[in-house]
């Protein structure tokens, strides 16, 4: 009987292990370009916090910030996500909110404009330092060929 009940203790944790990597790994994305150094860096791994995950808001969209990095989905780049940072805002002409997006390191805004319906994440931060891993990344972009 203990036997079994530690074979069960054992399987108990590695499905939580599992859990647990399956969780992390949805709230990191790699930095892929040189667009937002000096702050991020090609293969920097960032902290996100996502605006649907698996049904849960994990933050308010509405509460997005001139100086906030997110993670949006370009109409312009078909290559993934983009993460750059929230330069400005603005009301379109039918009273819709959208936000003007720049990569730190690029020379002008992005070219098109991001609505709230783009912005799938939020770059964490603690006392104003964002969450970020360096340079773990270079694995996962290597082993993508990217």
């Amino acid at each position: 009987m203990d036997v079994t009940k530690r074979k069960y203790q054992e399987i108990l944790i590695y499905l939580s292990i599992i859990v647990i990597a399956l969780f992390c790994s949805q709230h990191m994305n790699v930095v892929v370009s040189k667009s937002m150094e000096p702050v991020l860096y090609r293969g920097d791994i960032v902290i996100i916090e996502k605006t649907n995950f698996i049904g849960l808001n994990e933050f308010n969209i509405g509460d997005i910030e001139v100086g906030d990095i997110v993670v949006y989905d370009a109409v312009w780049f078909n290559d993934g996500p983009v993460i750059h940072r929230v330069i400005g805002s603005n009301i379109d002409g039918k009273g819709n909110k959208y936000y003007i997006i720049k990569g730190d390191n690029n020379h002008a805004p992005d070219p098109m404009v991001v609505y709230p319906t783009q912005i799938r994440a939020k770059v964490v931060k603690i006392s104003d330092k964002l969450l970020i891993i360096p340079q773990l990344g270079q694995i996962i972009l290597a082993l993508k060929g990217l």
